[in-house]
């Protein structure tokens, strides 16, 4: 037989079967305490129960999670009964007021004049003739206020006394200001008659300048290097055995101005037509200068120490100027690329080949001290003129082309260049200066200087060289040159076969006093 139910549950169920829910409720012990509280008193603790303790809600706030630094929008929000947030009433609410309303307790900010009146107040209209003469910035001015206005350590004190107090006070720092600025007018005109005109400054340079051109006549040397002591990329402290080094590797690596005689298949004329040609690959390719004179020593000395053919004679000149890119270019061209400008005569593997038998035949020796390192020394005393210096380089890529140059040293050849640059643009004597950082003085210039005379008195033999020096980048130099020679010739012809060669080739110049 199944167990009995108690009589006490079921009566419990029955009688609780609308609210159940309500039968399984807790029973707290202020309910409790309300239910043993007589009726007359049940009112009051049902409002105690109700209500909001105030020490509740102390300890409630401070429980109450804190705010982040200024956030003040939940500072004025209080909370019911049941939880939630009541706005506090609108006349509750401070607005920006006056320094005064701060000493009653308010929290507020304080402007920076010691003005009563409140920010978004109404002026009065008895306070107006006083106040027309000050601005006063309301109390949200924070940048221009601070700059029109002092700050004042007192404490703000009534309207009256503020009204009446400060515009005698700014009145009396306005005339301080206006007498002060009057002291620093006539301070100023006072100190004009004193001060150096523009004029005698341009006059002083002037005069420094002659000092320096009448230094230069009487024949002293000026040291030029001093003033780049502390330019650590110009090597002042090394530059002049630099240049000595180099003047003791010339002979070194010069070739054999007579090579030709063993050459039973070559011509002078020949080697002028190569050069000519790999002046416009060397343009083609855009290589530096010192590529195609390493270029041009290369071939001659590899041909004075070796017979060549005459179908090998465009292999040696293309091989050359690839190893001379290997040496002076950051990114040379490739193999393929002198290969393709010869018209595919040869192939990768002889450029190569051929490129291993003439290092092997310079002994690998390519420390050739090229002359455009003897430019660039030169071009200092002449204040590195770009005139001078662009036809100084045509002059002395006449010497590639041009074999009677090859017994020359190539720091002659370019002050030789400078020298002729300097005559045709009229840029003055060649003074002890000039003489000191070239090396040459004028009697020795001359034999190289008559060469370039006469080359370029002749019609124009090699077209290449004689284009690449007519376009606009170098100034048009081989025009200008041919037409000076022109016009100068016979002087020249007169002091080379008449009693003097110090005749100066232009007349009517100073340049070669």
């Amino acid at each position: 037989m199944p167990p009995t139910r108690s009589l006490r549950q079921r009566t419990a169920t029955n009688e609780n079967d609308e609210n159940a829910t309500a039968a399984s409720t807790r029973l707290t012990r202020a309910k409790a305490a309300a239910l043993s509280v007589p009726e007359s008193q049940a009112a009051g603790v049902k409002k105690a129960l109700g209500a909001k303790n105030t020490a509740n809600t102390s300890t409630a706030a401070v429980q109450r999670k804190r705010a982040a630094l200024g956030d003040v929008s939940n500072v004025t929000k209080q909370e019911n009964g049941d939880g939630k947030q009541l706005k506090k009433p609108a006349t509750s609410r401070v607005t920006l007021t006056s320094k005064t309303s701060t000493q009653t307790g308010g929290v507020q900010k304080v402007t920076r004049t010691n003005t009563t009146r409140a920010a978004l107040g109404v002026k009065d209209s008895n306070k107006r003739e006083a106040t027309t003469e000050i601005k006063r910035p309301g109390s949200g001015s924070g940048v221009m206020g601070g700059l029109q206005t002092k700050r004042h350590s007192q404490k703000p004190a009534r309207a009256e006394s503020v009204v009446s107090e400060e515009p005698p006070r700014k009145k009396l720092d306005s005339g301080k200001e206006t007498i002060k600025t009057e002291e620093k007018a006539e301070a100023k005109t006072e100190e004009k008659p004193e001060e150096k005109p523009k004029e005698e400054v341009v006059e002083s340079q002037e005069s420094a300048l002659d000092e320096v051109k009448e230094e230069r006549d009487a024949d002293a040397i000026l040291d030029l290097d001093a003033e780049d002591l502390y330019d650590p990329m110009m090597a002042t402290e090394y530059v002049v055995d630099i240049f000595e080094y180099l003047k003791e590797l010339e002979p070194l690596t010069m070739p054999n101005p007579d090579y030709m005689d063993h050459q039973d298949e070559l011509e002078w004329k020949m080697r002028g037509i190569l050069v000519d040609w790999l002046i416009e690959v060397h343009t083609r390719f855009r290589l530096l200068p010192e590529t195609l004179f390493l270029t041009v020593n290369i071939i001659d000395r590899f041909l004075s120490a070796e017979v060549v053919a005459l179908n090998r004679l465009q292999l040696v000149g293309v091989t050359a100027m690839f190893i001379a890119s290997k040496y002076e270019e950051v990114l040379s061209p490739h193999v393929a690329n002198f290969s393709h400008v010869a018209d595919d005569s040869f192939s990768d593997k002889e450029i190569l080949d051929a490129e291993r038998h003439i290092l092997a035949t310079l002994n690998y020796d390519l420390s050739y001290p090229n002359p455009m390192n003897f430019l660039r020394r030169i071009s200092k005393p002449d204040n590195y003129d770009v005139r001078t210096r662009t036809l100084a380089k045509y002059l002395m890529e006449i010497s590639l082309v041009d074999h009677r140059f090859m017994e020359y040293r190539q720091s002659h050849i370019a002050a030789a260049s400078i020298f002729l640059a300097r005559v045709v643009f009229d840029r003055g004597p060649w003074d002890a200066t000039i003489a000191y950082y070239s090396g040459y003085t004028k009697e020795e210039i001359m034999p190289v200087y008559e060469l370039l005379i006469d080359y370029l008195c002749r019609p124009p033999v090699h077209e290449a060289f004689f284009k690449k020096y007519a376009s606009k980048r170098f100034l048009k130099a081989s025009i200008m040159t041919r037409q000076w020679a022109k016009q100068y010739h016979a002087v020249y012809l007169k002091g080379k076969n008449g009693s003097s060669r110090e005749q100066d080739p232009k007349p009517k110049s100073k340049t070669a006093s």
